[in-house]
């Protein structure tokens, strides 16, 4: 089994030289689908991964805009179409100057397997640019914003690909996005999701991903007859998944005690109550300030610069920043003082070494493409309100995000249940993901 997993990584390795974050969640994927596949006939001997990983097409365009001193800037923008087996491509917006092929066919191929497990019929894609929004002026990301949109708009559709936000696209970027695609097109569809509620877009929509990473970390938690009620937290990240994941896990009763942003991170050993949360929402949202401000506010607690929080002592962590941000070091921290769930927020935040030591350890541990699926859930139930011409009540939204968050755990247990009772979600997640888009892959033929 190790020399065809190696064969069928080497080949992809072959083509996409330079790709490494691209290549560890291929190969992440490959370690757990590849033995199931050769135990399966009806998938043996198709090619069916090898088709997975290429992507259906590979947008890449130039972005002129001008900014406030009247000078050209030109940034470079992408759209990976990675796979449309269940339904059109569907996947956020980055803008952020790390964005480059590698990190966008990474995320567009785990957005593949994530839209899979919510059932509802999307595809994967992603896209983005390497601009990066911070301390521009509105005016400045307006102008950038409407530039990327007019060679966008040719490719996206609300039947072909529909882009919502990610890392540096939040309601004033898609809203931006938004009014360009309708002027160009002269017409008024739900091309993207994240809308304002005024114009499209979906109640809940804002907390899903925070609040599906808390509520797949609920489901797990059960597993054991156990809850958040009185745990202590530590979440990564001040942003729009990390600020709702806190807001979740408070109103069940657990104390956050961390934030963090690329500066560093806030340690509150108090915990983060509703009024603090509230004032980081506001920094963040509105004021575009640094999480450091937090001591300031509150001095009682501490600001750490340059570290990430996986050393704090803590029951339940949260990863809600970026990729890549946990390694094996940080997880041994996390083992040692006695962390025993996490639930992935971000795409991909556990380095390869740090997710087989949670493995090794048996902890509850649960894949980003399983526990933060619920941004793209009601993505895609913004979709089915905007196709209906209705807008759901914030319960209704909120209680079918449960109900996909609780279908995904199932299914992660249905594929991911060892002999010995242990849950692996990385296998099951994985599997789950692949037999959906390999079924609909081989009933349409090869195109």
């Amino acid at each position: 089994m190790e020399s065809i997993i190696k064969g069928f990584m080497d080949l992809v390795k072959q083509r996409n030289q330079h790709e490494p974050e691209f290549l560890q969640a291929v190969e992440e994927v490959a370690e757990t689908v590849i033995p199931y596949i050769v135990d399966h006939d009806i998938y043996y001997g198709k090619n069916i991964l090898l088709r997975m990983v290429e992507p259906e097409r590979v947008l890449m365009f130039r972005v002129p805009w001008i900014d406030d001193t009247g000078e050209i800037v030109v940034n470079r923008g992408f759209r990976i179409e990675m796979n449309s087996a269940i339904g059109p491509y569907k996947g956020g917006l980055r803008f952020h100057p790390t964005v480059n092929l590698s990190i966008l066919k990474f995320l567009a191929f785990e957005q593949v397997l994530k839209n899979a497990l919510t059932t509802l019929p999307m595809g994967g894609g992603k896209g983005g640019s390497d601009f990066d929004p911070k301390e521009k002026s509105d005016g400045e990301i307006m102008r950038f914003c409407q530039s990327f949109m007019s060679e966008l708009f040719r490719h996206i559709g609300p039947n072909t690909d529909i882009p919502a936000g990610d890392i540096g696209v939040g309601g004033r970027e898609i809203g931006y996005l938004f009014g360009m695609y309708k002027k160009l097109r002269n017409e008024f569809t739900g091309v993207l999701t994240g809308k304002g509620m005024s114009w499209g877009g979906s109640l809940i929509r804002p907390e899903a991903t925070g609040y599906g990473t808390v509520y797949f970390a609920q489901s797990m938690l059960e597993t054991r007859n156990d809850s958040f009620e009185g745990k202590v937290v530590t979440i990564s990240g001040s942003g729009n998944v990390a600020q709702y994941a806190a807001e979740k896990t408070i109103q069940l009763g657990a104390k956050v005690v961390t934030l963090s942003d690329s500066g560093g991170y806030i340690y509150d050993e108090e915990g983060i109550n509703t009024e603090k949360l509230e004032f980081v929402m506001d920094l963040k949202n509105n004021k575009r300030g640094r999480i450091s401000e937090y001591v300031s506010k509150y001095p009682n607690a501490k600001y750490v610069a340059g570290e990430r929080p996986w050393g704090v002592k803590c029951d339940i962590a949260l990863p809600c920043a970026t990729q890549n941000e946990v390694n094996l070091d940080d997880a041994k921290k996390l083992l040692a003082n006695g962390c025993f769930v996490i639930s992935e927020g971000a795409n991909m935040p556990s380095e390869p070494e740090a997710v087989h030591a949670f493995q090794d350890a048996k902890i509850l541990y649960a894949p980003g493409k399983a526990s933060n699926a619920g941004g793209v859930a009601t993505s895609g139930l913004e979709m089915s309100q905007n196709s209906l011409r209705i807008v759901w009540t914030r319960e209704e939204v909120d209680q079918r995000l449960r109900k996909i968050m609780s279908n995904i755990h199932k299914n992660c247990i249905k594929y991911g249940k060892q002999d010995n009772g242990y849950v692996d979600y990385v296998r099951g997640a994985n599997i789950a993901g692949f037999v959906k888009v390999a079924d609909a892959m081989l009933a349409q033929g090869v195109v």
